[in-house]
């Protein structure tokens, strides 16, 4: 069986307002200033009202309609016997409670019905005292219903302009709180990205030559991984300066770190040529991005497209020759291109750890600017080729 919830015990102020009631409806009734009773009924009849009254005023928050209906009936018997004026302070507040406290619908009806009783009660007067002096009747019937019950309504109108005024205000924080999230977790997406790109060639480069130096007993061969380990550890460690100041720029360091560009494509190449052994690989450049400037987001993601390209070609490639390709028609408005590709060899070897984060960064890059990535095997197996379509358009150059 369904549990049945105990009702709600009183409020203190109903409580207040209920003693305050009884006690003064008691003083006059004792001193003897009550009005004169409308019917032949006993006096002493007030005094019943004036106790279930008093009991209605504890309902007026938990159950305000039927703290109203009782005080209704209850206001009908004390008119009756000599009206205590008590007894009509508290079904003033019976009507205010029920437009405050009650639903919806009670808010919309109880200003109508006390309208619709005034005028009836005035017309009603008119018809049997026919004498003028009824419409004081009829107003002090105003007094007593319609006033409070608009008073309510006023009153339950600020309330809930209130309540959703807070309830946006706490929206509106959790939406701030949703956007800064967001913005904390795109952050360290592009911090990881930031990372991955910059240290993960030179990481590569390190463990390449070092696994070589120490296979190869050959002072001179030693040497040689030696000094590429050092010159990319350097290296290393200048990127991670730059980032370190990227990041100081964000907290509100003066001066902006510097951003990679294009125009250290051929730095960048020549780097990953030292960074292998030997002359296994054969690389080529071909710039064809043509006249007129790119967007700084556009150079940024192909710069770093490129250097996760050839830190790939290091740690994974076959010996063969390896293609940077950069197109753009600039005259169509036709993306740039950033297309790198390397050879494959029938059981290819990774040589170097790897997480398989470099593609994964290439692609955010990508997407963030509305662009297209495919990385895979091509020719039949034979080519790793690597992809991308960067648009160069003002949605861009405003990113």
């Amino acid at each position: 069986m369904p549990s049945v919830r105990p009702p709600r015990p009183p409020d203190r102020f109903d409580l207040l307002i209920a003693a305050t009631g009884l006690s003064g409806g008691l003083l006059l009734y004792v001193l003897g200033l009550g009005s004169t009773p409308a019917a032949d009924v006993p006096r002493w009849l007030a005094l019943v009202a004036l106790v279930v009254m008093s009991g209605a005023e504890l309902l007026r928050r938990s159950a305000p309609l039927t703290g109203l209906a009782v005080g209704t009936a209850a206001l009908t018997l004390d008119v009756c016997a000599g009206n205590l004026i008590a007894n009509t302070g508290m079904y003033t507040d019976l009507i205010y409670a029920a437009v405050l406290y009650g639903p919806p619908a009670a808010y919309r009806l109880v200003p109508r019905a006390a309208e619709v009783v005034t005028v009836l009660g005035t017309l009603g007067a008119l018809v049997l005292l026919r004498d003028p002096q009824a419409l004081l009747l009829g107003i002090a019937l105003g007094v007593v219903t319609i006033t409070p019950a608009w008073t309510g309504v006023g009153v339950r109108v600020h309330r809930d302009e209130a309540r959703a005024a807070r309830l946006e205000a706490e929206r509106m924080a959790l939406l701030a709180e949703m956007d800064r999230r967001q913005a904390v977790v795109a952050e360290r997406a592009r911090m990881a990205r930031e990372l991955h790109d910059m240290v993960a060639g030179h990481l590569s480069a390190i463990a390449i030559h070092s696994s070589a130096a120490l296979s190869l007993d050959e002072p001179a061969a030693s040497r040689e991984a030696l000094g590429v380990i050092r010159e990319n550890s350097v290296q290393g460690l200048a990127e991670m300066r730059r980032l370190i100041g990227l990041l100081r720029e964000a907290a509100g360091a003066d001066e902006p770190a510097a951003t990679p560009t294009l125009e250290g494509l051929d730095a960048l190449v020549e780097q990953a040529r030292r960074a292998v052994p030997g002359d296994r690989f054969a690389f080529v450049l071909h710039d064809g991005r043509g006249p007129g400037a790119l967007p700084a987001p556009v150079e940024l993601a192909a710069y770093r497209i490129v250097q996760e390209s050839l830190t790939n070609v290091v740690k994974h490639a076959a010996p063969g020759e390896v293609r940077v390709e950069l197109t753009r028609d600039a005259a169509a408005g036709r993306p740039l291109t950033v297309r790198v590709t390397s050879a494959l060899g029938e059981r290819p070897v990774q040589r170097a750890p790897g997480a398989g984060a470099g593609v994964v960064g290439m692609r955010e890059r990508v997407e963030l600017l509305g662009g297209r990535l495919a990385a895979g095997p091509v020719d039949g197996g034979t080519v790793w080729e690597v992809r991308a379509e960067l648009p160069v358009d003002e949605e861009a150059r405003a990113s």
